[in-house]
């Protein structure tokens, strides 16, 4: 495993993604920036959002880069202010480089000091796709007019996109606080999810799916719900962000200190093979993302509250297993 450091001294980067270019932009999530790194690592703002709000476990999270910025200059980001969560377009200035003209897309996302979800991410049928938690008000989940809960499906307008199972952006339901959204080569979408005191979950999402949140954690053998492909304890876990490289899941866990990787063995079910970890050394894992490359690019969260920084957190490192 080849581990090489992109970036040091951030403060809680949340969520990467990347520009056609292969540039990578950051969200920091107490500071409500986003950063873009340049040559060596070297970080400049693109953006400082005011109305950020991070109380407890809200702030600036997600990120990603329209499919077609080559025509629309898009970005989008998911953050908390003092009334909501929130999803809001930036366009992307080349001359002086920085995002500016925010548009909001979707708002009224509910939020509280914890459990805000967070993620977003174009999916290969170039919708947009995020990440909601249940704002502690648990029953949210189970509710489908709330967007509390839910993994939300959208054009990037904020509408519901086509084929969604309601007339809603609502794409499935029960879930307590999904930070890490990824797709396989069949086009399938996986979820990585914090469970309460007893199992954390990694689960393949289907359309109009209910993953049983709060009326089972982890496997329940309920024909309700779908179980999940793993769980984890929460010492072991607290699973954060997700990616996958050649149909092999990698998910960062923050109170786990740990990456995990988790083989996708058979393409067609998306049955999944046992899990091992590594990376071990570098403290809490928040982000996971593929790289231009084809490497995966994970970040540290020791300067969250939670952690214990030490001089050059928080990093970006890149990582190739094997």
């Amino acid at each position: 495993m080849a581990v090489t450091v992109i970036a040091e001294d951030l403060a809680v980067p949340w969520d990467v993604d990347f520009l056609p270019s292969g540039e990578a932009l950051v969200t920091e999530r107490d500071a409500g920036r986003v950063l873009q790194l340049g040559d060596g690592g070297a970080a400049f703002e693109l953006a400082a959002i005011p109305e950020v709000d991070n109380s407890g476990e809200g702030g600036l999270m997600g990120i990603a880069v329209s499919p077609d910025f080559a025509e629309d200059n898009h970005v989008f980001v998911y953050y908390t202010t003092a009334a909501d969560n929130r999803i809001v377009r930036y366009t992307y200035e080349h001359t002086r480089p920085a995002l500016t003209a925010p548009q909001p897309v979707l708002t009224g996302i509910p939020a509280a000091r914890i459990h805000n979800g967070g993620a977003l991410t174009f999916g290969p049928d170039s919708y947009l796709y995020a990440s909601t938690g249940d704002a502690t008000e648990q029953q949210s989940a189970q509710d489908p007019e709330s967007l509390a809960g839910k993994i939300l499906r959208m054009t990037a307008d904020g509408e519901p996109a086509s084929g969604n199972p309601g007339d809603s952006v609502v794409w499935s339901l029960g879930h307590r606080n999904v930070q890490g959204l990824a797709f396989d080569s069949q086009n399938r979408l996986w979820a990585s999810e914090f469970g309460a005191s007893a199992w954390d979950e990694l689960n393949l999402i289907e359309p109009g799916a209910n993953y049983g949140w709060p009326e089972v954690e982890g496997i329940g053998d309920d024909d309700r719900f779908v179980d999940p492909a793993h769980v984890w304890r929460p010492a072991e876990a607290s699973p954060a962000g997700l990616a996958i490289v050649d149909d092999v899941l990698y998910m960062a866990a923050l109170r786990g200190n740990r990456l995990w990787e988790i083989p996708i063995t058979d393409a067609a079910t998306g049955a999944t093979g046992e899990p091992r970890s590594f990376l071990g050394e570098y403290g809490r894992l928040r982000a996971a993302v593929t790289g231009p490359d084809g490497e995966l690019w994970v970040s540290t969260s020791n300067r969250d509250g939670r952690g214990r920084p030490e001089p050059g957190d928080d990093r970006i490192v890149s990582v190739r297993p094997g």
